[in-house]
């Protein structure tokens, strides 16, 4: 006979077969809105580069493949009943590390955490806030509601009256497991985390200006030694930093997808010196605009979308 081990592993390992399969049915291309609310389909049939990508606040699993994530210098890996966390809009490094790559990405809204967290016990506030992006392994419980929410995909009259339930059942999951911290801080306006994501969220808007640490500081409700140090304790970068990535990111959407001269959009993201920005962008993207704009733009005329 079986033993009670070797059925749980096989258990798992069929329900895993069957997220693959509904995810593989339902995701025909690289990312897929579903008619699940929030829940965003992931695949590629083949390994990536690493690419500048920005997350906004995530759960994320995985039914087959290897994602890694970089925040600033520090990375992250997960597959397959592991599952990550992000918990702040930032921009991230991020590449398929082995595919066929199958998951999803299910957004946090920090309005139905605090409605969980009323019927908690209270914790005590933390005093830095937690990092960004988090990793841990998915138990049975939390991988069971996964599947339950992965199943209304193929049951769509379900979704307006389960996908709620279930969604909070997975954050009460979450809010159980060893990022607790990390969801609780999101779900509290006044917890140091919150505070830096509405630094963040200023910041964004007024990336392709000169700022001073101070008026972010104050957006964030925080003297500004302190904005800065948090800041970094979440983004693993300063907030200066921070600026410069954004305008980095967006003058790339821009050279692909506009026919315009990288001076003039380096004026435009905010940058005074054309050789400045162009030898940032190099260091970032690894060569000059104009190079890495051709070469893109060859990369997606030869890659068709995932089948």
């Amino acid at each position: 006979m079986m033993g009670f081990d070797a059925a749980m592993v096989c258990a798992r390992m069929d329900r895993m077969s069957e997220l693959a399969d509904i995810l593989r049915r339902h995701c025909p291309a690289d990312s897929v809105e579903s008619a699940v609310p929030k829940l965003t389909l992931l695949r590629s049939d083949r390994v990536t580069k690493p690419a500048t990508v920005s997350y906004a606040p995530l759960f994320c699993m995985l039914a087959s493949g290897r994602k890694r994530v970089w925040l600033g210098e520090q990375d992250f890996v997960y597959g397959p009943r592991d599952y990550l966390i992000t918990s702040a809009n930032l921009p991230l490094t991020a590449q398929v590390a082995s595919a066929p790559y199958l998951g999803f990405a299910f957004a946090l809204d920090p309005k139905v955490i605090a409605e969980i967290l009323l019927g908690l016990p209270k914790a005590a506030p933390e005093r830095m806030p937690s990092k960004a992006v988090a990793v841990a392994r998915a138990d049975d419980g939390l991988f069971d509601a996964v599947a339950r929410l992965l199943r209304l995909l193929d049951r769509p009259s379900h979704i307006p009256i389960m996908a709620p339930m279930i969604e909070r059942e997975i954050l009460f999951l979450l809010l159980q497991g060893p990022h607790a911290d990390t969801l609780r801080q999101l779900g509290a306006p006044a917890s140091p985390l919150s505070q830096v994501r509405r630094g963040i969220d200023w910041i964004r808007e007024h990336y392709n200006q000169t700022i001073r640490i101070e008026r972010a500081a104050r957006a964030a409700g925080m003297s500004a030694p302190t904005f800065h140090r948090h800041f970094r304790a979440v983004t693993n970068l300063s907030p200066l930093q921070f600026q410069k990535r954004l305008r980095l990111e967006e003058a790339r959407r821009r050279l692909l997808s506009e026919h315009t001269d990288a001076a003039s959009i380096a004026f435009d993201v905010g940058y005074e010196s054309p050789s400045q920005f162009s030898r940032e962008y190099r260091r970032l993207f690894g060569a000059p605009p104009l190079r890495d704009a051709s070469a893109a733009r060859r990369r997606m005329a030869r890659e068709p979308l995932s089948a």
